[in-house]
């Protein structure tokens, strides 16, 4: 039987998935750069072959580690579904001969030379400035037409993401998004082999984005991503995944498989992600491409990543169009013959519809929870009215314990202040869609409230004064503020 390598980290598709379909094809050895969630380290263990939790030292230069213990285990392919690994896997296969996305994997993971490269190649994103440092940043502000978005050139799951309004907001900005970065490393959601890169930044002009052309409903988000893959340089588009409204500034909140576009919409949306993936130059391995939707037909790329998408996706893909994309890619790498669809499928071709949620503490207008609440499944699927045919259902390695407070939203901390992720199946998109703005908006009341109820005798209307939403000097952005993430994130 073949052996492939599996280098994990945070963020991504949920390990147990990857784990069980990646045995299916190959012996399996786990190289865990994070540690292994809880409720994975069990089957991790019946899995593998192997599994090795590498030290801080043997990890100070991660190439070379992975190297050394492909060539120890004997490894016919070596991959990961990380964003944070890319780069090194990619490197790691070139040294190794093995099939890997190749130079281009950088390119896909610095969003300053990504959009470099759709600039040379007259594709359509905006206007943007790569940004080092504050003088940078004042510089870029005078360049470009405000409202501006700064983020990390090497993060995922938006995080740093900070609005700029005006010059005068750019030095706090600047300054929350670094915060926040070396917030992010603390936690083990930061780039794992490109030393510089917490310091590497980008600032764009925020596109208008609009969707009544695009979808036949309210409710949708502006923008899409194209899920794919490449073979031997060659882009193989599998489907697209549309979107709920994004929280403030730009955290996911929602992705739903597939998108309801039309079938001429979903074509030029693939066109623009084939020529973005093309122009990468990315030679074997998964994709993902936000594409942002405007008016009167207009679109933007927003990144692509050398990786499938995280949270939910995979498994999303695999339930709507019954396609192990994870064994499918591991066998490509293993040089098996792979009958990968011969176009993008979509709602014609889906059994029923899926979404995975993530669950911030803001209400469906991205206001902030009233008062504090504490994460309860059980509670949830009882108290929750869904569709007829609907099923809801949590992902333990991404979601905290039953109990646990929810964290406050921390705008800067985009995924960070998750409290779960949330798996639900319907009958089709638009019922994913409808059930997810009824959960959002049931959330804040029916969970069990963070603080017991006062006594009579207490503030008015039976809430005690520290259940309020904090005040502007204790926002979520406040730098005292500590996410309380789950085991794993949810990079998209």
């Amino acid at each position: 039987m073949s052996t492939v390598l599996l280098v994990h980290a945070k963020g991504g598709p949920p390990l147990g998935h990857v784990l069980s379909r990646t045995a299916a094809r190959a012996d399996v050895h786990l190289l865990a750069l994070s540690a292994l969630p809880p409720s994975v380290a069990a089957s991790a263990e019946r899995l593998c072959a192997s599994v090795v939790l590498p030290t801080d030292a043997e990890r100070s230069d991660l190439v070379s580690l992975i190297v050394a213990r492909a060539e120890a285990v004997g490894a016919d392919a070596v991959l990961t579904f990380s964003e944070y690994a890319v780069v090194a896997v990619a490197e790691a296969c070139e040294a190794l001969g093995l099939a890997g996305a190749g130079d281009a994997a950088a390119l896909a993971r610095d969003k300053r030379r990504m959009r470099h490269t759709w600039h040379r190649h007259g594709l359509p994103q905006p206007a943007f400035r790569p940004v080092a440092t504050q003088a940078d940043l004042h510089e870029a502000v005078a360049a470009l037409t405000a409202p501006l978005l700064l983020k990390a050139a090497w993060s995922a799951g938006s995080t740093a993401h900070q609005i700029i309004a005006s010059p005068q907001e750019a030095d706090a900005a600047w300054q929350r998004s670094r915060e926040t970065m070396d917030q992010s490393a603390r936690l083990g959601f930061a780039e794992l082999h490109v030393a510089e890169a917490a310091g590497h930044f980008v600032v764009e002009e925020i596109v208008t984005g609009d969707t009544a052309g695009w979808f036949d409903e309210p409710g949708w988000g502006d923008y899409v991503s194209v899920e794919g893959v490449v073979t031997g340089g060659v882009f193989r588009p599998v489907c697209v995944s549309g979107r709920m409204p994004t929280v403030e500034p730009f955290t996911e909140r929602a992705g739903i498989t597939p998108a309801s576009l039309p079938v001429d919409l979903q074509d030029r949306v693939v066109d623009l992600a084939r020529k973005a993936v093309d122009a990468l130059g990315l030679r074997d391995c998964g994709t993902h491409t936000e594409i942002k939707l405007g008016a009167d037909g207009r679109m933007w790329l927003i990144e692509t990543a050398a990786r499938f998408g995280g949270a939910m996706t995979v498994p999303q893909i695999e339930e709507v169009f019954g396609l192990d994309v994870v064994g499918m890619l591991v066998d490509h790498l293993l040089g098996r013959p792979v009958a990968w669809p011969e176009r993008v499928l979509g709602p014609e071709q889906a059994r029923g519809a899926a979404g995975s949620l993530v669950v911030l503490a803001v209400d469906g207008r991205g206001a902030a929870w009233r008062d504090r609440r504490r994460w309860d499944f059980p509670v949830v699927q009882e108290a929750v009215a869904l569709s007829e045919g609907s099923t809801l259902s949590v992902v333990p390695e991404s979601s905290l314990p039953d109990g646990s407070i929810v964290p406050v939203y921390d705008p800067a901390g985009g995924a960070n202040t998750m409290a779960a992720l949330c798996l639900l199946s319907a009958a089709d998109a638009r019922t994913v869609l409808r059930d997810f703005t009824a959960l959002v908006d049931a959330l804040p009341d029916v969970l069990p409230p963070a603080v017991p109820a006062a006594p009579r005798s207490g503030p008015p209307a039976g809430r005690s004064r520290n259940m309020t939403a904090p005040s502007a000097s204790a926002s979520p952005a406040h730098p005292r503020v500590r996410p309380a993430v789950p085991s794993e994130g949810v990079a998209v």
